[in-house]
């Protein structure tokens, strides 16, 4: 019979790892007699990063003594004492290709329900002093499982493990990790996942997106149960384009129209989607890359960018001021998930200043198809000087059978006429949407200053709009994701120390180009020494939380990712330039 070997609590610690301040509660130690169980930990015991860990799912960890075994022999290691996985259980048996999500166990006075696979995560890295392991859980098909507490009650070494029923389907915890996190699974399998009411939701969504791109043959290559991984670019690198028109839309804003120098068609774009130019501004220096969203529909003979002339900007001062008609640029092929998406529910368009470039091609796609969709355009700037495609997106509202729009100017003029320019001063915010009537279940695309994305998703979640639902473009760096580390802001810079020697790689949206140096393992810690804000959560190329736009360049894998991301994409955490590298980082 399988049987608990000990109870492990710990709480919460910081530590110094890398240069930087780590929150976690990683390190588990044994208790002596027994420990109530409650429903969202063990007492005693407390997770350091709830992101990620914990809540009702994720109540209690287990690992198993045959793993220990196995991992001691894989290593070489016989330093290994109970709680060194992190776990809050370490078991006598119940093995991960055995037990199923849905198991439901007794163990002294509580009940359990297993609930899903471990969460791959760079800080058992940290406490096994091995920074592979979070790939080797994953590629040795060992991760263990957490439990749901059904019935809280006192646990103790010693206590036998008796399973109570099986849970549906009968899918292993082994079978359901490699499901996400490993390539060739099945729609079979997936479906049987998904089919377990026990499994948490966390992974239920990954699964469905999975199933989803599965059951559409129009979908790309990638996993999107762990990054949204956009299709491929449609060519690599920069293509030669020439400005062939020149509009200004405001006293500061001005649109640029780009026509392929070969004359040969364009792709397609997706609606909300951007390019990067590589702009040379001064010959004896390296050229400056600036990302501009395409703001008009999609079509094969040119691209239109629209351009704030920033006052410190050297890239829009280049191209408002010093580009003229007839100059050729050098263009990436349009990339970015922030895309229109199908559906019949309403679509509600919030932009400020010039963050309605996006929304405004998606204005222009939803004519263009003759949408039935509610569809509201909803825009804030200062007044009608500051108001970029005024003219523009009321023509295109009154072509649509169910469209809407609003302006406000949170600083208007006496020249300014309610009715005529604007609708009413002020700022945009929910209690603007609840009276003039938005539905919550629309889908919200948001773009404009970081300060008006941030007050707008934190007011739509707090008004009941589904997460899902919140589509948000970011003009500028991506916001960091680094679990349980300490967030300190800096400038983009230069690394520390002598540059290094190798090819030059080039952060698109920092506006930073540093040359390789070996002294990096990989992309990542280059990115890092540049104080570039990133995002990773395994470090070993399991989990695509670092997966970036591979905008120019080529690089390789060292080690291989567990599964390859899509094409025109890096992993940062496990991948080294083979050349020149541009990131949209």
């Amino acid at each position: 019979m399988a049987r608990l070997l000990s109870v492990n609590v710990g709480l919460p610690r910081d530590l110094t790892w890398n240069g930087k301040t780590v929150r976690t509660a990683i390190w588990k130690s044994p208790v002596t007699g027994r420990r109530m169980v409650r429903k969202l930990d063990i007492d005693g015991d407390a997770q350091g990063d709830l992101t990620g860990h914990g809540g009702e799912h994720r109540a209690v960890f287990v690992y198993q003594r045959d793993s220990y075994h196995y991992w001691e022999r894989f290593l070489g290691r016989k330093d290994f004492v109970f709680g060194q996985f992190g776990e809050n259980f370490t078991v006598e048996g119940l093995p991960d290709d055995e037990v199923c999500i849905g198991d439901q166990y007794r163990i002294g006075d509580a009940t359990f329900e297993v609930t899903q696979p471990r969460v791959t995560c760079y800080r058992v890295g940290i406490r096994m002093n091995e920074p592979r392991m979070p790939a080797l859980l994953v590629e040795h098909r060992r991760p263990g499982f957490y439990f749901r507490v059904l019935k809280e009650g006192e646990v103790g070494a010693g206590d036998d493990i008796v399973k109570m029923s099986d849970g549906p389907e009968r899918t292993t915890v082994a079978v359901v990790d490699g499901l996400l996190y490993l390539p060739g699974h099945s729609v079979e399998l997936l479906q049987r996942a998904l089919r377990i009411p026990a499994l948490s939701g966390g992974w239920k969504s990954s699964l469905q997106a999975m199933l989803e791109q599965d059951l559409n043959p129009k979908t790309i290559v990638g996993n999107p149960g762990l990054a949204n991984e956009e299709q491929a670019p449609a060519w690599p690198g920069f293509r030669q384009m020439r400005v062939s028109k020149i509009e200004n839309e405001s006293a500061t804003v001005t649109s640029l129209t780009l026509s392929p120098v070969d004359g040969q068609p364009l792709p397609l774009f997706r609606a909300g989607q951007f390019v990067v130019l590589r702009l040379h501004l001064d010959p004896d220096r390296p050229p400056v890359l600036r990302s501009y969203s395409l703001s008009d529909l999609p079509v094969a003979d040119h691209f239109r960018i629209t351009v704030k002339n920033e006052p410190n900007g050297i890239g829009s001062s280049f191209l408002c001021s010093r580009t003229r008609v007839g100059d050729a640029l050098d263009v990436s092929a349009p990339r970015g998930s922030f895309t229109l998406r199908p559906s019949g529910d309403a679509v509600v368009l919030l932009s400020a200043g010039v963050g309605a470039t996006p929304v405004m091609s998606m204005l222009h796609t939803l004519v263009a198809e003759k949408s039935e969709r509610e569809v509201w355009w909803i825009y804030g700037a200062h007044n009608r000087v500051d108001h970029p495609f005024a003219d523009e997106s009321r023509s295109l509202l009154r072509q649509l059978s169910r469209g809407r729009g609003y302006v406000v100017y949170s600083r208007p003029t006496d020249a300014d006429k309610v009715g005529a320019d604007f609708d009413a001063p002020g700022h945009i915010d929910t209690a603007l949407l609840e009276r003039l009537g938005v539905s919550r279940s629309g889908d919200f695309y948001l773009c404009g200053p970081s300060s008006f994305l941030r007050d707008m998703r934190d007011g739509l979640r707090t008004w009941g709009v589904l997460p899902g639902s919140v589509h948000t473009e970011i003009f500028g760096s991506l916001e960091a994701i680094t679990p349980g580390v300490a967030q300190v802001e800096h400038t983009p810079h230069q690394p520390k120390g002598p540059p290094g020697l190798g090819p030059p790689v080039s952060f698109a949206r920092s506006g930073i180009t540093a040359a390789w140096d070996p002294k990096c393992a990989n992309l990542l810690e280059l990115a890092e020494a540049c104080d570039v804000p990133v995002r990773w959560s395994c470090r070993t190329g399991v989990c695509h939380t670092c997966m970036t736009g591979l905008i120019a360049g080529s690089i390789r894998y060292k080690p291989d990712p567990l599964e390859m991301p899509a094409a025109g994409n890096a992993l940062l955490c496990c991948s080294q330039p083979n050349a020149d590298v541009t990131l949209d980082l």
